[in-house]
């Protein structure tokens, strides 16, 4: 069965830090982009970050470009996403998503872990 399991969502207070992590299985985890998106309360979801299945390029969004850093370990299957100096508008439910594509062509969506910024 095709999983994606993202994990370590929570409470922080600004300028905190929180690492998500994003387990697969199911599929062949290196052929597969992997990216993170959130959704805020009464927001669209917007993407977060990507990286490549090949030789890790990456993606992030202005908004978190210099205090959010994502890595993969194909080894473990896991996505990371290092989210450092927390704003509250960093505040929504992050999402993992992984893309594919020729042979091993599909999307998959994880569920999301909530991520609270507040004092």
């Amino acid at each position: 069965e095709v999983q994606l399991q993202a994990s370590g969502g929570g409470l922080v207070q600004p300028g905190g830090s929180l690492r998500l992590s994003c387990a697969a299985s199911g599929f062949i985890f290196e052929d597969y982009a992997i990216g993170w998106f959130r959704q805020a309360p009464g927001k669209e979801r917007e993407g977060v970050s990507c990286i490549s299945n090949s030789i890790g390029s990456t993606y992030y969004a202005d908004s978190v470009k210099g205090r959010f850093t994502i890595s993969r370990d194909n080894a473990k299957n896991t996505v990371y996403l290092q989210m450092n100096s927390l704003k509250p508008e960093d505040t929504a439910v992050y999402f993992c998503h992984a893309v594919g594509w020729g042979a091993s062509f599909g999307n998959f969506w994880g569920q999301g872990t909530l991520v609270t910024v507040s004092s």
